[in-house]
């Protein structure tokens, strides 16, 4: 293979040179190259190492079909493997390197592979080790795994970064009328139609330029009407993405799309990211994806130099490289006529083989008239060359089988098989391509949804045919009438041909040279009985990968066709499966990485709750305060003091991140009743209630207190990791179970900054910050009770009366803007009272003495009287729940319930997550088991909450073991009520 870079012609800007670094080496391209086409004009031949064999490969195509020049791009922490140069495009300064290979690609050792060719057949891992010792000994596991480091150690595709990726991703998402992926021909016509008629149309295209087809043609007809349709699209506001990638299509209408933003740059802009992650919603879509060339099964298909016609093309009239000199065209269809002239006017020797007797017909004129001499009737057999190809062994047909005929001299050998239409995209759908028998390609079948295939997509392969399908495929889209088909086939007919080889051939044919399956591995799989498809893509490793069946599927289905004696369409054809082209793990994280894994939500106060010494912890997708040490405090020193400050004090503690829900209009009531196991609907104005929410197996949902501040008004609180799924469960019932009902609802959590103020001078510190003190008095504010009243200030403001840690205590709310002036008003009022700021630590150590049940306890598994809630449960209306909740499995007495949990040894402590046992028989899943544990300041040692089969009435007087072998191992503990300070409740009403 000599390529040379022309003087003039093609795509590329000779004016602005580019520096490309490849194997250490130092070349030149210019701007508009891809890394292929430098590498292929500054003469490199052998880019890559095969799967198996370590055979030498070079470009074999110009597109994303590429089998042979698979690199690695960038070293250390940006080093990333399997990139097809083909598809690279070229920047300043961009390194490569060959992968799968050492020292390097060019002088490989594992190439002595080869010469084991014979052991390396489909399945040859199980066969050969699992027949070594010790396996035939009746052992094996452990010696299995030191063969299986061997075969991991030899086989892969390049080595990627074990460092962290520094790049940054991001997700987006957009929505249109219709989507066309592909602008070629049909594309560009199909997304201008669609424009032309108001609609609001993105047109994707994986290239780096618009144009398909256009781009590899010369004639200056085709480059005006190129550019004609791309003014037209912008004049008509067609959203254009080029460098992207539909990688998926979903269901209705949902595409997944790859947008390289910076990967083509030298410098990357600070803030951009490297790739975007696009998920766009079409009422539409027309795929004008085009087609890729076949190559043919013969021996030695794969040595450099060997390449589909239609990638020549490519780089000759795109990239103004002439890809060889002396040249042989094989083909057994019209397309590769136009290729074989270009190149010899470009100033190459060009032999035509076409395999059809007759030719390609009238076009052997014009390959009279560029000088190419014609032979028929002939197809490859073998090319010529170790290292790279030098000549190619041509045969006859004679029958069923071939005969050798002469062997013709080249340094580039050019194959065209025929063509497949891109169709992965439909299949993503579920539409099965149906084989056509005379263009000898799987076609598009029909799709449930509104997908619409056009061009040689769809097996239209003429220019002009293929922009006529685009406008048609754009009409169908969209509802509208559509004549009839649009014919464009070839002129003369094609000649399937999918492997040419003689009975005693010994050399190797390949079907996907990108993981080394030949025809004889094909033929090997039926014989061992894989006559599936999908077991033959598995046993061969057949189109897996980055490949995606986009060489080698139809010549793999056509050789199992012939084992078996059936046609191609009997066979059967395995499903595309996205991604059609690999997507980086990155891509698909996007920007939820690190500390923004999860969506992070700050409180209105969670500054000031810094600036007050706050250590911060995450509960579920919020940071809240965990507790606010003093100096030289641990955290149990903290927390420990926080919940006694609260039980002799006053304590402030900020529950911004409580869910909060606004339920509203003339049914809001009768809505909330139907929710709840309790009753709301005649629940009064400026009263609170507390109330248990059920799933529809009867299981415990969520618990929160939900105000009522207005005949049609409602508050409804939850639990900080629970408010989006009682968010998104309600709008379910209004939207499908209850439509006719009046209520509106709507998250208002990040509208109210609030805090619980709790302990014996709560409402001393509360009411030094009111305008109106006497707002909170017992006899204005009860328990439960819900006022609107003004911080001094002037700050409006919502109080209730509730309790969450047994104290007396109050819930403030202001407008999330006000959360700090709150905290300033409440701090300034609870100092001089000795009171403290607690967090989430000591929260849980007063709830626990309480017996106050949070997510620990609610864990969607237990009921309400599980928890030892059940009295609340109404029996006087129906409820989400009510009638599963009565099922004899969820009634039975033996059930675990809510207990507390002391150690018999009051010096000793347990962990949460231990199991409750009976003495004795610590094995299996016990008799319950343990949800939180603290100290309590209160009582003066450790206490537990948990659940017990029966309950503290059948464990009265009783022992049982906390069994935690990993942690702490056994412990005696006695079963108590889970009211463990205060049972009464007389502080809280005080």
């Amino acid at each position: 293979m000599s390529a040379t870079r022309l003087t003039k012609g093609g795509r590329i800007d000779r004016s602005r040179t580019l520096k490309l670094t490849w194997d250490g080496k130092s070349y030149d391209g210019f701007v508009g190259d891809t890394l292929a086409s430098a590498l292929m004009a500054s003469g490199t031949q052998i880019l890559g190492r095969s799967f198996k064999y370590h055979r030498p490969r070079g470009v074999m195509s110009a597109g994303v079909e590429e089998s042979g020049a698979i690199v690695t791009l960038g070293t250390g922490v940006r080093a990333e493997p399997n990139t097809k140069a083909t598809m690279q495009e070229l920047f300043d300064g961009l390194s490569a390197h060959g992968q799968n290979a050492w020292p390097n690609v060019r002088n490989d050792v594992g190439s002595v592979l080869g010469l084991f060719g014979r052991f390396f057949s489909a399945g040859f891992y199980y066969k050969t080790f699992m027949g070594l010792p010790p396996f035939e000994w009746g052992r094996g596991t452990g010696i299995w795994m030191q063969y299986e480091k061997l075969i991991r150690k030899a086989a892969g595709m390049g080595e990627a970064s074990r460092l962290a990726d520094p790049d940054a991703y991001d997700h987006a998402h957009a929505f249109c009328d219709v989507l066309v992926v592909g602008s070629g021909p049909a594309g560009l016509n199909a997304a201008l139609t669609a424009a032309q008629q108001g609609k609001d149309v993105i047109l994707v295209e994986q290239d780096f330029e618009l144009g398909g087809d256009f781009l590899n043609q010369t004639d200056p007809a085709a480059e005006a009407r190129r550019i004609e349709l791309i003014t037209a699209l912008q004049a008509a506001g067609v959203r254009i993405m080029t460098r992207t990638t539909a990688f998926g299509l979903y269901d209705y209408g949902t595409a997944g799309l790859l947008e390289r933003v910076t990967d083509h740059l030298a410098l990357k802009p600070e803030h951009s990211p490297r790739q975007r992650f696009w998920t766009v919603r079409a009422g539409a879509t027309v795929l004008a994806t085009g087609a890729l060339e076949r190559m043919v099964c013969f021996a030695d298909n794969d040595r450099p130099g060997v390449m589909t016609a239609a990638a020549a093309r490519s780089y000759l009239n795109r990239f103004g490289v002439l890809p060889g000199q002396n040249i042989v065209v094989t083909t057994n269809n019209d397309s590769a006529y136009a290729t074989a002239a270009e190149l010899a006017v470009a100033g190459a020797s060009v032999t035509l083989v076409d395999l059809r007797p007759e030719g390609g017909g009238s076009l052997s004129e014009v390959m009279a008239d560029a000088s190419v001499a014609v032979r028929t009737g002939l197809a490859p057999l073998r090319a010529c060359g170790r290292r790279a190809v030098n000549g190619v062994q041509l045969a006859r047909a004679e029958g069923n089988s071939w005969a050798t005929a002469d062997t013709l001299p080249c340094d580039l050998l050019l194959v065209s098989g025929g063509w497949s239409p891109v169709v992965n995209l439909l299949s993503h759908r579920g539409a099965k391509p149906k084989w056509d028998a005379d263009l000898a390609c799987f076609l598009p079948a029909p799709c449930p949804d509104n997908v619409v295939m056009a061009g040689s997509a769809s097996g239209i392969w003429q220019g002009d045919a293929c922009e006529a399908s685009g406008i048609a495929a754009a009409k169908t889209a969209l509802g509208q009438a559509v004549e009839g088909p649009v014919p464009g086939g070839w002129d003369t007919p094609i000649k399937p041909v999918y492997e040419v080889g003689l009975p005693d051939q010994k050399t190797k044919g390949f079907v996907d040279p990108q993981h080394d399956v030949t025809s004889s591995d094909v033929r090997l799989a039926h014989q061992e009985g894989f006559v599936s498809v999908e077991h033959l893509k598995r046993y061969t490793t057949l189109g897996m990968a980055t490949d995606q069946g986009k060489m080698g599927n139809v010549i793999g289905l056509a050789l199992m066709a012939e084992a078996l004696g059936k046609e191609i369409p009997n066979v059967g054809t395995t499903r595309f499966r996205p991604p059609y082209t690999p997507v980086a793990i990155g891509a698909l994280a996007g920007r939820n990485v690190g500390d923004h894994f999860r969506t992070l939500r700050r409180t209105p106060m969670h500054d000031w709750n810094l600036r007050h010494g706050a250590t911060m912890t995450d509960a579920g997708l919020w940071h809240r305060p965990w507790y606010y040490a003093r100096a030289g405090e641990t955290i149990t020193e903290a927390y420990i003091r926080e919940a006694a400050t609260v039980r002799q004090a006053i304590g402030i503690c900020d529950v911004s991140s409580l869910g909060k829900i606004a339920v509203q209009g003339p049914d809001a009531s009768e809505f909330l009743n139907r929710v709840y196991s309790n009753a709301f609907a005649k629940l009064p104005i400026g009263k609170a209630r507390y109330g248990i929410m059920l799933r529809d197996d009867g299981i415990v949902m969520d618990d929160g207190t939900t105000w009522r501040l207005s005949e049609t008004d409602f508050l409804l609180t939850t639990t900080t990791a629970n408010a989006g799924k009682v968010m998104v469960w309600l709008e379910e019932l209004l939207q499908l179970r209850w439509p006719d009902l009046k209520v509106h609802v709507s998250s208002v959590s990040d509208q109210w900054a609030g805090v619980s103020v709790a302990g014996p001078k709560a409402r001393d510190g509360i009411a030094a910050c009111l305008e109106d003190p006497d707002a909170i008095l017992a006899e204005n504010l009860p328990f439960m009770g819900v006022t609107r009243t003004r911080l001094n200030g002037g700050i409006d403001c919502l109080i209730a009366r509730i309790s969450f840690s047994g104290e007396l205590a109050y819930e403030v709310y202001v407008s999330a803007g006000y959360g700090e002036r709150m905290m300033d008003l409440l701090w300034a009022a609870a100092e001089p009272l000795e009171g403290c700021l607690y967090g989430l630590e000591a929260l849980g150590a007063l709830r626990i003495e309480k017996g106050h049940v949070t997510g620990a306890e609610l864990d969607g598994r237990v009921t309400i009287d599980d928890a030892g809630l059940g009295k609340m449960a109404s029996t006087k209306k129906p409820f989400i729940g009510s009638a599963l909740r009565q099922r004899p499995e969820l009634l039975r007495p033996d059930r675990p319930q809510l207990v507390g949990i002391f150690p018999k040894d009051r010096s000793q402590t347990f962990n949460g997550g231990a199991l409750l046992c009976k003495p004795g028989v610590t094995e299996g899943h016990g008799e319950g088991w343990v949800t939180a544990v603290t100290h309590s300041p209160a009582l003066g040692h450790w206490i537990g909450i948990g659940y017990i089969s029966g309950g503290h009435g059948d464990w009265q007087g009783k022992t049982a073991i906390a069994t935690d072998p990993v942690r702490k191992g056994d412990i005696e503990v006695e079963i108590v009520s889970p009211h463990m300070f205060d049972p009464e409740g007389e502080r809280m009403h005080g």
